[in-house]
């Protein structure tokens, strides 16, 4: 028995995107999703650049475990190359990143490539298992036991990133073998799915809808009900007998999202611009003013033979290359000065009012000429409401480790607040109950038959270890 794939992929931009930052790839031997990150479309070149590094493993003849762990080590260690030159050549995409979660198959082998949030499932004999890790911020405090799964679902932090493929970390991915066995079924999304489609509605179109296409348009159709407000990518694949089926092997490799828009180069352009052929200028033309300081431009001499207007003609015309020099001379000043001081600009990152919602901008908030100097870096959960009062937005522009720090302490305070207020009200219930029964002692002491009420509590509540007053 040759086990082999038999899949669909799909990618949305969503309901509020205006772009589609996610690339995926499925191919015979290779599903890969990336989901992109950076503002602008750094994040569609992100992704894209990431896909591109790890598509060609689907042409390699990989047969041992070492050897696709190691290929795809490599890939990630490319990707991560090419968008630190790519971020090291444009101030433009600087801080680009993106996820990845990969699986490299040999027979019945698979290994597991994943960093970020993306998340591959496997539906076995009619249970799901989420076969990669979260690496999130809600995550890590789901693993210390901090936060309860079921909070971390609607936590306003779950899509906070701790861990991605950029130029500017060395973050490595978890890389991990697994066995496949026939009838298993495969599903790799990006988060735009996750956050608003839970896992029991993804269990139940995995186990009822035996179609791989229709199973991935009915999680993407679920997504867009949701309010899909993040670009929704999903591959499906079932493991199948290329002999026996039940369904036959899909041959051909498969490219959405970002990733199926052109190749990176071109992405690139698109997300930076490009001053190509911006002048129009004829490279074979004649040098500025040649026909004036030329012989074509002098006057010739007078019936006396001399040349009586030459030199009165000639000499402002000789002025023009000094000119013409000393401009180009301020031009470059002028533009190195702007250059200089919009790095300086693009360095700093801020937190500010998103509608109802706080995001991360990057630049500095203040305005010249009715010219912003800021954008759009990335988009949060936290509601302004949540922001202590002590907090005025936009807080001052710093740097992006420390902007995300305040984001972190904002989320860990208004935890605080609630975990609060639940012990409060654990508290003032539980001093109702022990008046009650210690009333009812009382009475019972003066020979009186009363039932002594229960004070059963549920556990107190706690507050997280980084609360003032915790522990």
């Amino acid at each position: 028995m040759t086990l082999a794939l038999h899949y669909a992929l799909r990618s949305d931009v969503g309901l509020l995107r205006e772009g589609n930052e996610d690339s995926a790839y499925a191919g015979p031997r290779l599903l890969a999703i990336a989901d992109g990150m950076g503002g602008h479309a750094a994040g569609e070149v992100a992704s894209a650049v990431a896909i591109s590094a790890i598509a060609p493993l689907d042409r390699q003849n990989l047969v041992s475990d070492d050897d696709m762990l190691n290929a795809l080590a490599d890939a990630i260690s490319s990707a991560r190359a090419t968008l630190h030159d790519i971020s090291a050549a444009d101030p433009a995409v600087e801080g680009m990143g993106t996820t990845l979660t990969a699986m490299l198959w040999a027979g019945a082998r698979v290994a597991v490539c994943h960093i970020g949030d993306s998340r591959a499932y496997l539906l076995r004999d009619h249970d799901l298992y989420q076969v990669t890790r979260d690496h999130t911020l809600v995550q890590s405090l789901v693993d210390e036991g901090r936060l309860s799964p079921a909070a971390a679902a609607s936590h306003p932090q779950r899509s906070l990133i701790l861990r991605a493929l950029q130029g500017s970390t060395d973050a490595d991915p978890d890389l991990a073998m697994h066995d496949a066995i026939l009838g298993d079924r495969y599903l790799l999304c990006s988060d735009g799915l996750t956050d608003v489609v839970g896992d029991e509605a993804v269990h139940r179109v995995l186990s009822t809808v035996p179609d791989a296409e229709e199973a991935v348009d009915q999680l993407i159709a679920l997504a867009i009900h949701n309010g899909g407000p993040d670009n929704i990518t999903c591959i499906v694949a079932d493991v199948v007998d290329t002999v026996a089926g039940p369904l036959p092997p899909t041959r051909d490799a498969v490219l959405a999202g970002a990733a199926a828009s052109g190749d990176v180069s071109t992405l690139l352009r698109a997300a930076v611009g490009s001053a190509a052929g911006a002048s129009g200028a004829d490279p074979h033309a004649a040098p500025p003013g040649a026909s004036m300081n030329g012989h074509r431009g002098r006057i010739t001499a007078g019936p006396g033979g001399e040349d009586d207007q030459d030199e009165g003609f000639d000499e402002p015309r000789r002025r023009w290359p000094v000119v013409t020099s000393v401009l180009i001379v301020l031009i470059v000043l002028i533009a190195t000065g702007i250059y200089v001081g919009y790095r300086s600009i693009q360095e700093n990152y801020y937190l500010a009012a998103d509608g109802s919602h706080v995001s991360i901008y990057r630049g500095i908030s203040q305005k010249i000429a009715f010219v912003g100097l800021s954008s759009l870096y990335q988009k949060t959960d936290v509601l302004t409401s949540e922001v202590p009062a002590g907090l005025s937005l936009p807080t001052t522009p710093t740097t992006l480790a420390k902007t995300q720090a305040t984001l972190t302490q904002i989320m860990q305070d208004h935890a605080c607040d609630v975990a609060s207020q639940h012990i409060a009200g654990w508290q003032s219930e539980y001093d109702k109950k022990l008046q009650a029964a210690n009333a009812a002692r009382a009475e019972r002491a003066r020979h009186r038959k009363v039932a002594i009420p229960s004070v059963a509590m549920p556990r107190k509540p706690v507050l997280p270890p980084y609360c003032a007053g915790a522990g």
